[in-house]
């Protein structure tokens, strides 16, 4: 214990410190949300990955591993292909190059000058903020129920604990504190991962002797789809892997990066740094044969963790695990901080704030999002990777297809946007909420299917049929026309 609180101390003042040396950087909200588009590729790449694949893939990938068995390994391996590479290759270079022309700080933002339209902000700021709010109490919970089985802390204290951290070094450094301790984060989850896969599958008997001991227990937990089927397999893997591409909190990583040539080696780094998403899932499998009591599925790791670690080994994955979530709550703060200002206050209820009262209240909103977090997750209502892929979902109905579409094709109408937006979003939380009613063969479909079909049919169908945007709003997306100034940037 003596030795896990060392370690957790040391590690949690290098965060503090990284906040205090950061916290004159942020002149402007631009350089508070963005860092003032300034961030190098391997910082950008890590930084990714550790908000990606935060304590909610560690602990609740391992709960999945825990119950379905090796199957999961596929959605690891989704996440690295499409949620990781491809999404940098598609979209990284796009966004970059699009939210620079067009002088926005957020996605809310991007849509707005994209289209034309002021109540895609509206709406795509209020849907996100929400829902964000929802990812994040599950990424707390991730992070406390380590604390709960490796240093035996009260899971309430746990949250608090983690959350005042967080909430210091965000509002003290803004995006270059947390893109820096995302950096550093990275790094130290992914030697905690590696760590733990290596001694946990030797324990087990290695990866032969792993899948011999869990077809003892279910035949199903070592074949595809296994006990999970299609369904739910195909489900999960997309909502944690397309998902990606309408989440606000990694686009952001493309706004900030130097410039867009730097996205080449970026790449390259990411996709080698996002195969760290396979070992929770095989890490959750050889806890269903080392450690086949938990009383919750999100214990596994932790009590994975506590088996086959010793002290330092304890300590070093505690602090990965802190890690990971901390780099992501940090993430998802700024952008609701900065939406909630930026897309809300100033664009959408018309209220104009001076560039030094506009940096301000970013600084006392991301405390404030953030107290609200740390105060819903004090009763988590369901797993952590369910409680994941439900606000994933509606994000990502809401926001994936005017995103994309709004790079590539340039007579995507507004009309159009706004309603897949909001047929996206309400089909993904209708299905959630009529999910116990379906008949059998239906109840494995996750409801980010559902609204990631009906928002491609109907932006597709509205704009086909629709106007599209206005002229000058297209030709300065497509660097056409002269490129907007950001209005938070230093004068």
């Amino acid at each position: 214990m003596s030795v896990t609180a060392a370690v957790l101390a040391l590690y949690i003042a290098a965060l503090a410190i990284i906040g205090y040396v950061f916290r004159g950087r942020s002149r402007s909200a631009e350089d508070f949300v963005i860092g003032g588009r300034t961030v190098g590729p391997w910082v950008t790449a890590l930084s990714f990955v550790a908000a990606y694949f935060s304590s909610v893939v560690i602990i609740g990938g391992g709960a999945f591993g825990w119950k379905f068995g090796l199957a999961t390994l596929w959605i690891g391996a989704t996440n690295v292909l499409l949620g990781t590479t491809l999404a940098w290759i598609v979209l990284g270079r796009r966004v970059r190059h699009f939210t620079e022309r067009l002088g926005v700080t957020t996605l809310s933002g991007f849509f707005a000058a994209r289209y034309g339209s002021p109540s895609i902000r509206i709406f795509s700021a209020a849907v996100t903020g929400i829902f964000l709010i929802v990812y994040n109490v599950s990424v707390l919970k991730g992070m406390a129920n380590a604390f709960e089985v490796l240093m035996d802390m009260p899971y309430r204290a746990a949250v608090l604990l983690s959350g005042l951290v967080i909430l210091f070094y965000t509002a003290t450094g803004g995006y270059l504190a947390v893109v820096w301790t995302s950096f550093l984060q990275g790094i130290v989850m992914i030697a905690a991962l590696l760590l733990l896969a290596v001694l946990s599958v030797h324990r087990a008997g290695g990866l032969s002797g792993l899948a011999d001991r869990l077809s003892l227990v279910d035949p199903g937990l070592v074949s595809t789809p296994g006990v999970w089927g299609w369904a739910g397999l195909l489900s999960f893997s997309f909502i944690v892997s397309l998902g990606v591409w309408g989440m606000p909190q990694l686009l952001v990583r493309f706004y900030s990066i130097r410039n867009a040539r730097m996205l080449r080696v970026g790449v390259v780094v990411v996709s080698v740094g996002a195969s760290i998403a396979l070992v929770p899932y095989l890490c959750g499998a050889a806890a269903r044969v080392l450690v086949p009591d938990v009383a919750n599925p999100d214990l596994a790791i932790p009590a994975l963790t506590r088996l086959v670690l010793n002290d330092w080994g304890g300590a070093l994955f505690l602090a990965g695990v802190v890690a990971a979530g901390m780099s992501t709550f940090a993430g998802v703060l700024l952008i609701i901080s900065s939406s909630l200002v930026r897309d809300v206050w100033i664009e959408g209820l018309g209220r104009p704030l001076a560039p030094g009262a506009e940096l301000r209240a970013n600084r006392a909103m991301s405390l404030l999002v953030g107290a609200v977090s740390v105060a819903a997750a004090m009763k988590p209502p369901a797993l952590v990777l369910v409680l994941t892929a439900f606000s994933w979902a509606v994000i990502a109905s809401t926001n994936l297809w005017p995103l994309l579409f709004g790079l590539y094709w340039r007579r995507t109408s507004p009309a159009a946007a706004m309603a897949s937006m909001a047929a996206g979003a309400g089909s993904a939380l209708l299905w959630q909420v009529l999910h116990a009613f379906l008949p059998a063969p239906w109840k494995g479909i996750h409801g980010f299917v559902v609204g990631l079909l009906v928002g491609l049919v109907v932006i597709v169908a509205g704009s086909a049929l629709g106007r599209g945007a206005p002229e000058i709003a297209v030709r300065r997306a497509w660097g056409e026309e002269p490129p907007a100034r950001s209005p938070s940037a230093s004068p």
